[in-house]
């Protein structure tokens, strides 16, 4: 079957109304902030973002008509993705930011009708934020989520869990956790996971601080959160019980490509700031555009822009297909990390003693950007999981 990357008219006019959007609106806010909002201040920003995207029609793409989006499909959410991820801030202003937009992706496919009434309709029009709660300090949940620690234990009329989590991105200020625990088996077992809903008033839920990181344009920053007898009620569990792990590939695979496609906006801004420079900037007796070293940067960044974007392309088109996508979306989540390290890296190196400066943000951008080559899964365990299945279609291939 062929591969088809043409798009909609009705995406790319939404892809061109985001564009606007962001340069109009969106770069202004993240100039002000340097693309860090926290506390009441940036929670009035995120609502005046939100309100213009709503006012242009682009808010929520993602999500279906019923819940007040475009109901686009994974290949048609590429373009307005990375059109939203030229900025910083344009994922927070259309809603599709992490964690709430695989959240939004998880409960449309997996929640009850009247979870989604109490939990997504909120989420998908901007009332609330939320959190995923799966990772956990070592030894327990990361790369390998079959290491699950988190515990929860049935009691009457619900739940208790217990257990600590970190990394938990966008947890300040979230309305609700969706909290993985194990259920059954033991650490290190493949199954036993349970995905429940826990509402941010949850005693039994606390917040013990933010972690400092590299970056820090993620809303809600990145926390740890502890489940101490937190109790919850039995209509709390997503889905069903012990299926978690299954659940959370609907989640995590579409969500990797989510981040692709936001990162991949900002490589082409660096790339953007790296041109307009070297195209203005003059030595050696011509400009800097002109220069053979600085053309294979430049031509570089190209390559792997355009790479990055048919890699992620062609793994959304084997999701909306249903096809089996494991493989291309761990390529692709592995060479777009690093093309998007390489390419903000180069655009900075381009700009010279200026892309060191805060009068550009290409040292913001490397900060945020480094860190994706670990969130959604380290590129070395995407590697390992690459060369798995590819060996192990070589063995098929042989016995048949």
């Amino acid at each position: 079957m062929a591969v088809d990357f043409a798009q909609d008219p009705e995406v790319l006019a939404l892809a061109d109304r985001t564009r606007w959007l962001v340069k109009d609106t969106v770069l202004d806010a993240e100039k002000a902030s340097s693309g860090v909002l926290t506390g009441d201040e940036g929670e009035a920003v995120r609502g005046k973002l939100q309100q213009a995207a709503k006012d242009a029609g682009v808010f929520a793409p993602h999500v279906s008509a019923e819940y007040g989006g475009h109901g686009l499909d994974m290949r048609g959410r590429a373009p307005v993705f990375e059109e939203a991820g030229y900025s910083l801030l344009g994922p927070l202003a259309l809603n599709i930011a992490a964690p709430d937009e695989g959240n939004m992706h998880m409960l449309e496919r997996i929640a009850s009708p009247e979870q989604r009434e109490r939990y997504l309709r909120p989420l998908a029009t901007g009332a609330v934020r939320s959190c995923f709660a799966m990772t956990e300090p070592a030894p327990g949940a990361g790369a390998d989520p079959a290491a699950l620690t988190t515990h929860a234990a049935q009691a009457a009329g619900g739940w208790v869990l217990n257990g600590r989590k970190w990394f938990i991105t966008g947890a300040d200020g979230a309305a609700y956790a969706i909290c993985m625990a194990r259920t059954s088996g033991a650490p290190g077992d493949r199954g036993g996971a349970t995905m429940f809903f826990v509402d941010a008033d949850n005693p039994g839920m606390r917040m013990v601080r933010h972690i400092e990181t590299l970056d820090e344009s993620l809303y809600g920053g990145h926390c740890e959160l502890v489940f101490d007898d937190c109790f919850v009620p039995d209509d709390a569990v997503l889905g069903e019980v012990d299926r978690g792990f299954e659940y959370a590939q609907v989640r995590l695979g579409p969500a990797r490509l989510t981040h692709c496609m936001r990162w991949l906006g900002i490589a082409r801004r660096a790339q953007d700031i790296a041109l307009e420079r070297a195209n203005e900037r003059r030595l050696f007796g011509s400009r800097l555009a002109e220069l053979g070293m600085a053309q294979q940067m430049i031509a570089d960044n190209e390559i792997d822009i355009a790479a990055a974007r048919a890699l992620i392309l062609r793994a959304c088109w084997e999701i909306d297909l249903d096809q089996p996508s494991a493989q291309s979306v761990s390529i692709a989540k592995t060479f777009t990390a690093e093309a998007v390290y390489r390419t903000v890296d180069r655009a900075l190196q381009l700009c010279g003693s200026l892309g060191v400066s805060g009068d550009v943000p290409l040292s913001r951008f490397l900060r945020e950007v480094r860190p994706f080559r670990i969130y959604d899964g380290p590129s070395e365990t995407h590697r390992w999981a690459i060369a798995k299945r590819a060996a192990k279609q070589a063995r098929t291939a042989a016995d048949a």
